[in-house]
């Protein structure tokens, strides 16, 4: 099915920040691409293409791609206008460790915030809360992730920030750095292109 396709397509859900990370990047480099939001039920050519059981999947001819890192640096390889890594080897094994801490660090708390039990919940929010707090300092200096440039870190550090007021998270007055990162984030073309009906909604 996949070697039937002449455009590239991404399966997503409208909620998960991981996969509206992977629609930033999409969004960033301006790629024409059929977006399908699943949902419901996963489609069964789904069930045919990822094994895992998991909506996120990207189809680019006989490519089938579904984990979010790996989708994301494909695209800024095979879509190399704007670079969101950077080309020295260090600095590129500098974002991938940044992003690795993002996702383990923040990301993992994710399913405890959203389903949880109240206690875990509320665990889970203030450590992101905290986490948060602690990171604000890097962005003083800097207007992006420990960088001047706009890069993968920051397509996936977009959506937690979009979902803090959501979430029920409020970050105290010691975060104005944080804060007007986020802003600069949010203000960004790409960024308000990839929003899904119901991401649009979640700061109204």
């Amino acid at each position: 099915m996949a070697n039937r396709r002449s455009i590239m397509v991404l399966y997503s859900d409208q909620t998960t920040p991981i996969g509206h990370a992977v629609r930033i990047v999409l969004a960033e480099k301006d790629i024409n691409v059929e977006v399908n939001y699943v949902d419901g039920d996963r489609p069964e050519e789904l069930n045919e293409m990822n094994p895992y059981s998991t909506v996120l999947t990207l189809i680019d001819r006989e490519l089938v791609l579904y984990e979010a890192q790996i989708i994301m640096e494909y695209l800024d390889e095979r879509f190399p206008h704007p670079p969101l890594m950077p080309v020295d080897p260090v600095a590129r094994a500098t974002n991938r460790q940044y992003r690795y801490r993002v996702m383990r660090d923040l990301y993992a708390l994710i399913d405890d915030i959203e389903n949880g039990s109240d206690g875990s919940a509320a665990t889970a929010r203030k450590t992101m809360r905290d986490t948060l707090t602690s990171l604000t300092p890097m962005f003083v200096q800097k207007p992006y992730f420990m960088s001047d440039e706009y890069s993968l870190v920051d397509c996936c550090m977009t959506p937690l920030l979009w979902r803090l007021s959501f979430w029920g998270i409020k970050l105290p007055a010691s975060t104005k750095a944080l804060v007007k990162y986020g802003e600069r984030l949010f203000s960004r073309t790409s960024f308000k292109d990839s929003l899904s009906a119901h991401e649009k909604e979640l700061n109204r």
